[in-house]
């Protein structure tokens, strides 16, 4: 995050865009720097190598689409971004290594505000920003692009799974959809499937386990398993038989099923009993089966009806 980057260059303009910057890079330098590093203050960050496979996502998070202002506090919208994009690392099985942002906004955007949001999702998932960009917009955005590291073994893909294989998620769905409905309701903040809505959690530990579990396929249900499901089963070119959806309390399965951003993992294993024990073993929560997978492409049901696709879709 250089301070000459997209600002004009004399009078007290800049004097005030040196300061906000000085500002926004001590929020988010809460952090140690690893030796040898280089993170925001150059005109680009410094990492050392990789270890095994280097990992690298983008997101975007834009104030009134994925996250309503009116009902949300700015620094949800930088937390719901950060935690978006780490989430597409634990899909993979990865750890994070650092992120970069850029952050576009109009004129009066409380800055600082914003950036205690990316500020704590960057603590909590240990991802520390290592740079980024200002400049403005007549929206809030934020894009984050994540840089991460699958040592010992290769990144988990959604195209591995194989047929007569077991599916699973890591907890019961549709918690964040039942969070917006009750702020919707006027629910406060702090209600807890609130909380799920505005702070969601990446699984980075259940992916790095599910890697070392062997698991064949895998990715993060930000879209509803509506929809999620189906993209991981057209990528492995397998069908899909669910026998229940695990809903959480509090949501309704049409929440669990097409409501999005729950951000738990979606994983196909040939060896349950392996998984299971990896999680046990790490003191992590056990992950519900929900089905199989089946040689018919065509074949996807849940509880012996078609399983539709729905769930969270861009319309472009």
């Amino acid at each position: 995050m250089s301070p000459s980057a997209d600002f004009p260059s004399a009078g007290e303009s800049t004097r005030g865009e040196d300061d906000i910057i000085k500002r926004i890079a001590a929020i988010l330098g809460r952090g140690p720097i690893p030796r040898g590093e280089r993170h925001i203050g150059d005109d680009a960050a410094v990492l050392t190598p990789f270890v095994g496979q280097a990992l690298v996502s983008t997101d975007v998070a834009v104030l009134g689409v994925h996250l309503d202002g009116s009902l949300f506090p700015l620094e949800d919208l930088g937390f719901k971004a950060v935690a978006a994009a780490v989430s597409d690392l634990a899909a993979m099985g990865g750890r994070p290594k650092g992120a970069v942002i850029a952050v576009s906004s109009p004129p009066g955007t409380d800055l600082e505000e914003l950036h205690r949001g990316i500020g704590d999702a960057a603590v909590i998932t240990g991802c520390p920003i290592v740079g980024g960009d200002l400049t403005s917009s007549r929206d809030v955005s934020v894009a984050v692009t994540v840089f991460g590291e699958c040592p010992g073994k290769d990144a988990v893909l959604r195209s591995g799974a194989r047929p007569g294989e077991k599916i699973l998620v890591t907890g019961p769905l549709g918690r964040s959809a039942a969070g917006l409905r009750r702020r919707r309701a006027g629910a406060s903040l702090t209600d807890e499937l609130v909380v799920a809505h505005r702070r969601p959690w990446p699984r980075l530990a259940e992916g790095i386990a599910a890697r070392g579990a062997g698991a064949s396929a895998m990715m993060d249900l930000s879209d509803g398993l509506g929809l999620d499901l189906h993209r991981l089963a057209d990528a492995s070119h397998v069908g899909f038989v669910l026998d229940h959806v695990p809903v959480a309390e509090g949501a309704t399965e049409e929440e669990a099923i097409g409501g999005g951003e729950d951000y738990e993992l979606l994983i196909v294993t040939p060896n349950v009993e392996r998984l299971r024990m990896i999680f046990a073993d790490r003191g992590l929560r056990q992950p519900i089966q929900i089905g199989w997978t089946v040689e018919n492409v065509t074949e996807r049901t849940l509880g012996g009806e078609p399983f539709q696709r729905r769930g969270w879709q861009h319309q472009f």
